[in-house]
């Protein structure tokens, strides 16, 4: 499946510009369509601690308030809209400009199942306390599209070029191979990693990740097969200190999680992964 239809979550924080310029390289180089999604009630740019447990104590009626309310947010996002159609003219790719209504979990997703990639940003530390929080878990595993993720920190100018695949013997790692076959065809160099793989004593020693990069090399992709172990760190850790370690620019890996069972929604390396990602990942689910 090639890249046709990118969308790309924007906001009125810092990063969406960086975001947004990711994207548009993204989308010129595959030549793909780009949605902006701004969701309007993830955006609060004035503190709503005007209620109370008598109702509205602001200083004038719970219409002004809301008015006032709708008034800041259509401030705060007309600067986020401007940026994004000027990006398209500037880059000269095709999209359209989307403003989300409605929650951001519910908004968000019904958007993300039209898009090919889904493109956000890690959250802020303190996401509880942030403005601009995405519904990253939802859009993870409900929205049955994968979703590449850009670091809080750090500046990402290429993005694709050397990746690094996150292998496990799982549906949700075939997965992420599947959805990302676009961009590795595409990219100068893959390496495909298995940490702290099991090994078959009885049998001849090869690589873990052997098979895989067989596979990818049937469609054109020249993988490297590569293993390591953890050792006293974490997978997630050995994960992108081996990222780190060869210059990938994009790490692809199975996103994993429960949906129906909310309080264990994901797995250990992926929530570490979310939390402390150094460079761009592409999670499938």
């Amino acid at each position: 499946m090639a890249l046709k239809d990118l969308m790309v979550l924007l906001d009125p924080s810092e990063r969406s510009s960086r975001r947004l310029a990711l994207a548009a390289a993204l989308a010129r180089r595959h030549g793909a369509h780009l949605t902006g999604l701004c969701l309007a009630e993830a955006v609060r740019p004035i503190d709503p601690v005007a209620l109370t447990a008598d109702g509205y104590a602001y200083g004038g009626s719970l219409k002004a308030f809301l008015d006032q309310l709708a008034a800041e947010r259509t401030r705060a996002i007309a600067p986020v809209e401007a940026a994004f159609r000027e990006q398209l003219v500037r880059d000269g790719i095709e999209g359209e400009w989307i403003l989300g209504e409605g929650p951001p979990g519910p908004a968000s997703l019904a958007r993300a199942r039209l898009a090919d990639l889904l493109i956000a940003g890690q959250d802020p530390p303190g996401r509880d306390e942030s403005a601009y929080a995405a519904p990253l878990e939802d859009l993870l595993l409900d929205s049955g599209r994968p979703l590449l993720l850009i670091p809080y920190y750090g500046s990402f100018p290429t993005c694709g070029e050397s990746i690094l695949i996150g292998w496990t013997e799982t549906r949700e790692a075939a997965r992420a191979v599947h959805d990302a076959m676009p961009l590795l065809i595409s990219a100068g160099s893959v390496t495909v990693l298995a940490i702290d793989a099991p090994h078959d004593e009885t049998g001849p020693r090869e690589v873990p990740t052997a098979d895989i990069a067989r596979h990818l090399a049937r469609h054109g992709v020249k993988a490297v097969a590569a293993e390591t172990v953890s050792g006293p760190i974490s997978t997630a850790d050995a994960l992108l200190n081996y990222a780190s370690d060869i210059g990938a620019d994009l790490i692809v890996i199975g996103g994993y999680g429960h949906s129906r069972v909310r309080e264990i929604v994901l797995g250990g390396v992926t929530r570490s992964l979310l939390r402390h990602m150094t460079v761009p990942i592409l999670f499938s689910h």
